[in-house]
């Protein structure tokens, strides 16, 4: 089976460029989170001290496979590398996990209120768009 590939359109690019960037926030995120000091824990009010020192470490780690992830999808993308829509799929999987604990199972909601459940949610969304883009782009013989 041939897969003829065409010309990507602008906004090919530019999505790709913008999951890349918006990825990499994520990247950034997870190594100020991962970096944070002791003093800086301890400067928090004591419902976020709880709040960060109660999450079990495998959130820590689908939060590292889900931005790694996510990056390597966003990179797979520019590539025009057809891997990029499993690699979205994998990601989306370790937020997921990451995101249920966030939302559902951590006091998150309470200590913060409902409006902190806005960006878990976006992430979530954004994934699922990367998917549907990544394999959409595929569908178009964009991605090889």
């Amino acid at each position: 089976m041939t897969v003829s590939t065409h010309k990507p359109t602008t906004w090919f690019w530019i999505i790709s460029i913008v999951s890349l960037i918006w990825n990499l926030i994520g990247v950034m995120a997870f190594v100020m989170q991962v970096s944070m000091t002791p003093e800086a824990i301890h400067a928090m009010p004591l419902a976020e001290q709880e709040l960060y020192t109660s999450m079990p470490s495998w959130t820590m780690y689908a939060f590292a496979l889900a931005v790694l992830g996510d990056t390597l999808g966003s990179v797979l993308l520019l590539l025009r590398k057809r891997l990029a829509t499993p690699v979205f799929i994998i990601a989306f999987v370790f937020t997921l996990a990451q995101m249920v604990y966030t939302i559902f199972i951590s006091n998150l909601l309470a200590v913060r209120g409902a409006g902190s459940a806005v960006l878990p949610v976006t992430i979530l969304l954004v994934g699922l768009l990367l998917i549907w883009f990544a394999n959409r782009s595929a569908n178009k013989g964009w991605l090889k």
